[in-house]
């Protein structure tokens, strides 16, 4: 059954269904409500909500928890996001399961409170130190958020990797109508995968489980490495996920992620109510990033160009312009500090660019 939900407790809440026993947080703005929530809802099912003393003690508590075989997760938005890095890091190189929300505000620095979505390349270009890659969703509905939150630690489990979920102060803040999937037995989860061969939780066979992401060998690290970009390009070909909205047509193609992709979708709806063919892209997973989609709508006789539309000063641009490689033009369009723009500013755009 639906019902209303604010965008961050709609998160916490599939995060509990979903078998989420363990958050470790520390409060900042936008996304307060996912520890508030998870603080007195987590004790009821027999989990355990901690307010660390920083983001820092945040994360490497998320990497205790997953390396006991829990799952785990924490939230925050953009600068603690900053602070968490090297925890994530180090998290990946330990092929560790475990979920992180980012309810990105503005910035660079402390920025604003607004939404933005400034946080794009330290999300898919890895963020911390090292060669690695989170598995990188962007919901653009609250649905999306429960459906994405509730299956993220199945694919980080499954996996073995981290697991970020990103959003902005509009999606974090909103409330619209939402069904939380029934919870899911915690009792299986540890042996549906197999977490028995690694997790460090004590063992009857006397073997013991070392979780470790030092390799001081050069070899060895290098063969770490490239095993671990092998499971990049597997996550890559069952993975990656995106919406194709009015593109069978579409001569104009807008390609934006999240709260933006809904503002391109009232754009999209009002040109063609003018007579002009536009169409959406929208990317789920910001990595692995759907290129093949782009690029095959690059190809189509009746794409003229592509529009980027990013609450930044361009960051997303760029994998866009890779993709289409040149075959056709792609322009940028964004806001930034925290503004967003509306349907009639992208409207305008594409008929005074016509």
């Amino acid at each position: 059954m639906k019902k209303l939900w604010k965008g961050n407790e709609a998160i916490a809440e599939a995060a509990v269904a979903a078998g989420c026993r363990y958050f470790f947080g520390y409060p900042i703005t936008p996304q307060n409500e996912i520890p508030e929530y998870l603080s007195w809802r987590l004790p009821e099912v027999g989990g355990a909500f901690i307010q660390a003393e920083s983001e820092v003690s945040a994360i490497n508590m998320v990497y205790g928890a997953a390396a006991a075989g829990a799952r785990a997760m924490t939230s925050s938005s953009s600068p603690g996001i900053s602070l968490k890095q090297e925890g994530i890091s180090y998290i990946a190189g330990a092929e560790l399961p475990c979920v992180i929300v980012n309810m990105m505000r503005s910035g660079p620095g402390l920025g604003g409170i607004q939404p933005a979505q400034g946080d794009y390349f330290q999300a898919t270009k890895g963020g911390g130190h090292g060669d690695y890659h989170p598995i990188v969703y962007a919901p653009s509905t609250i649905q999306e958020f429960v459906d994405i939150t509730y299956n993220a630690f199945d694919t980080a489990d499954k996996y073995r990797t981290p697991v970020m979920i990103i959003g902005d102060g509009m999606l974090g803040q909103m409330m619209e109508p939402a069904e939380i999937p029934p919870m899911k037995d915690t009792t299986s989860i540890f042996q549906k995968y197999n977490k028995d061969e690694w997790a460090a939780c004590g063992h009857s066979d006397g073997k013991p489980r070392i979780i470790n992401s030092l390799r001081i060998e050069p070899d060895e690290n290098e063969e770490f490495n490239i095993r671990l970009f092998k499971k990049y390009e597997e996550i890559t070909k069952n993975e990656t996920r995106a919406e194709e909205y009015q593109l069978s047509d579409a001569e104009y193609v807008f390609v934006a992620y999240g709260s933006v992709a809904r503002i391109c979708k009232a754009a999209v709806v009002e040109l063609r109510a003018q007579g002009i063919k536009a169409g959406l892209i929208r990317p789920i997973t910001l990595y692995p990033y759907p290129t093949e989609v782009i690029a095959s709508a690059a190809k189509s006789a009746h794409v003229k160009k592509f529009i980027t539309v990013e609450m930044s000063m361009g960051q997303m641009v760029e994998d866009v312009r890779l993709a289409v490689n040149g075959l056709k033009p792609v322009e940028f369009y964004g806001r930034c500090g925290g503004n967003v723009m509306m349907p009639t500013d992208l409207v305008k755009y594409v008929k005074e660019g016509k």
